[in-house]
């Protein structure tokens, strides 16, 4: 992995954040700059915070007073803070790489604009396997899509907050591209009740909050007499700070434009 980029990382304090830091300690990379929430306190330096040396300066609050430090953010955070610190690329004309997740369709299409004056990597997960999956799903959906009965499982960590993942929602729209429809015409997020048989064509999402499960997904693709699954399990986050790590590395040099980790990857 390529050690020139300048690497600041957006909520260290956060389970990301501390993830991908240690990451970078691992490969000794040049993380320059780390922000906390402003209510928060910086008590310790980043070095401490991840039990490595080398790294002996303190997070800060606001982004904007180590402009000069960094090359790329990497940002994990909440939409709100998203948005935030996009806006803020922009002014400093720095590359961003975004893993957060519960962006709406006004703060995608913000993102979309901010896309036309630095570069961007926005994914819902990083990780090479999801992202592998993508591609199966796009393909099995040309080929059994229109005839199959379309479910999305996802499972989580108690703690998180929006659902479904931005994972399945992207799964769905994979899916619902193939399928030639708009996710919102094709989701259903709840069933309760008496459902009427013969139901017109849906994609299906169900949502588990339970543990410490780091992430797991399934898609499952039924047909008369059998079924096909498809099903991603994240055992350690270490898998998205990677990925996130390696967008960093590749967009640094990137014209401005709103890629994805499918980008990234190549595939």
């Amino acid at each position: 992995m390529s050690q020139d980029v300048r690497i600041a990382i957006a909520g260290i304090a956060g389970k990301m954040g501390l993830a991908i830091a240690k990451r970078a300690a691992a490969h000794n990379l040049q993380l320059r700059v780390a922000t906390i929430s402003p209510s928060q306190d910086a008590t310790q330096t980043v070095g401490a915070m991840i039990a490595s040396p080398g790294y002996d300066f303190f997070p800060i609050h606001h982004l904007e007073d180590q402009r000069d430090a960094f090359d790329v953010l990497i940002d994990f955070t909440t939409p709100e803070a998203t948005l935030h610190h996009v806006k803020l690329c922009s002014e400093l004309k720095k590359s961003i790489v975004i893993g957060t997740t519960g962006l709406d369709e006004q703060k995608q299409s913000a993102l979309a604009q901010y896309a036309k004056e630095i570069a961007i990597v926005f994914a819902p997960n990083m990780s090479r396997g999801v992202n592998i999956t993508l591609n199966l799903l796009e393909k099995l959906t040309q080929v059994i899509g229109h005839e199959a009965d379309i479910e999305i499982l996802e499972a989580h960590h108690r703690y998180k907050k929006d659902a479904p993942s931005g994972t399945a929602l992207n799964m769905g729209e994979t899916i619902a591209k193939e399928l030639g429809k708009p996710l919102k015409e094709l989701a259903s997020f709840s069933r309760h009740g008496i459902s009427e048989s013969g139901r017109e064509k849906k994609i299906g999402f169900s949502v588990i909050r339970a543990g410490d499960i780091v992430g797991e997904h399934t898609t499952i693709f039924a047909l008369s007499g059998e079924r096909l699954e498809i099903k991603h399990v994240a055992s350690s986050r270490d898998t998205f700070a990677e990925g996130a790590l390696t967008a960093a590395r590749w967009i640094q040099d990137k014209a401005a434009g709103l890629y994805t980790m499918q980008d990234v990857l190549g595939l």
